[in-house]
């Protein structure tokens, strides 16, 4: 099994900007530093999110680090240009030696549609149409292509070329078939939300998926699932790991209420029992992902890359418990994914 640490830079509290960022670059270097597989930065255009750039953020990193994979998490192409988005991200590709990975979505929020004229009704054909033209530029020298949404191109050719040629494209799935069956027909693999809600409805997606999979044609044994979490916090005994998460979810539970949203848990204690959240012992995290594993077939996990509200301190303890006791474990019961090594000059 592979490890992702994942953020998607929440900016609602009075940090100075310049200072939140500086803060993701940290906690990029900490995941390096303690083995972890990649790292993702998410695209949201709206508040509390500042992570509108991930191609700038995922370069700067690229130049701090060596070895860690860089994730989307996830483009948003149903509002991006897929030429300027294949034109972002080729470079990025080449700056970082080959370490990227796309994780590709279209997008939540209705500010989002908002601010990129895109509608409901629209946004799932918008959404394939980017995917199938970026697919096309990052394959092709040149490009002929006729859309809907933006104008066509007639021998095009797109600058720079990418050091990956193919690229490995994630679907992001949250809440809809339509990316989990664009995924399979493309042959692609599929990476499960798995955050807001119990694991019923993720899993009966990804069970989706490998149907939709086989019916495309492609050898069921290929699929590739990767699953996120709600949350992290590890400690030696569980109720440690309870009582000092209980602030972070009331929290968290404040702003939801505040965005105007309906809590699907209610109290910390419903949140680590039937949420994807993994929060407890070590013995208690790798449980619960055998569990989901069950379910779900996946071989790639994320956790939050960032404290999100529990100290430094903790965060790193945390995180460099995850790795010493959980991780190990992990790595021997579940196999890997096919994961391409990064070329460094």
């Amino acid at each position: 099994m592979k490890f992702l640490a994942i953020t998607l830079i929440v900016h609602a509290d009075q940090t100075p900007t310049r200072q939140r960022f500086r803060q993701v670059l940290d906690n990029a270097l900490l995941a390096e530093e303690l083995g972890f597989d990649g790292f993702g930065v998410g695209e949201r255009h709206e508040r509390p999110f500042i992570s509108s750039s991930p191609p700038v953020v995922l370069s700067h990193i690229a130049a701090l680090t060596s070895r860690i994979r860089l994730f989307t998490a996830v483009t948003t192409l149903s509002l991006l240009d897929p030429v300027r988005a294949y034109e972002d991200y080729a470079t990025l590709d080449n700056l970082s030696g080959g370490r990227l990975e796309l994780i590709i979505g279209k997008g939540n929020g209705s500010a989002q549609r908002q601010l990129f004229h895109v509608t409901e009704d629209d946004q799932w054909d918008r959404n394939s149409e980017s995917y199938e033209l970026f697919r096309r530029l990052w394959r092709e020298d040149k490009v002929t292509w006729t859309g809907r949404f933006r104008p066509s191109l007639v021998e095009a050719e797109v600058w720079p070329e990418p050091l990956q040629r193919p690229i490995r494209v994630w679907h992001g799935s949250a809440t809809s078939r339509e990316s989990v069956d664009l995924a399979a027909r493309y042959g692609d693999p599929l990476f499960s939300a798995n955050v807001t809600n119990p694991i019923e409805p993720y899993a009966e997606l990804v069970r989706y998926y490998r149907e939709r999979w086989e019916f495309y044609g492609h050898d069921p044994a290929a699929a590739v699932v990767g699953a996120g979490t709600a949350g992290y916090y590890a400690t030696p005994k569980s109720q440690d790991a309870i009582d000092a998460y209980r602030p972070v979810f009331e929290a968290g539970l404040a702003l939801q209420r505040k965005m105007g949203l309906t809590p699907v848990f209610t109290s910390v204690e419903d949140f680590a029992d039937r949420s994807s959240a993994l929060i407890g012992s070590p013995e208690q995290v790798i449980d619960k992902v055998h569990r989901y594993h069950e379910q779900f077939g996946h071989t790639v996990l994320h956790l939050h890359a960032e404290p999100g509200g529990l100290t430094d301190a903790q965060h790193r303890e945390s995180m460099e418990l995850f790795q010493r006791e959980i991780a190990p474990v992990l790595r021997k019961d579940i196999p890997d994914p096919p994961w391409p090594s990064a070329e460094v000059d």
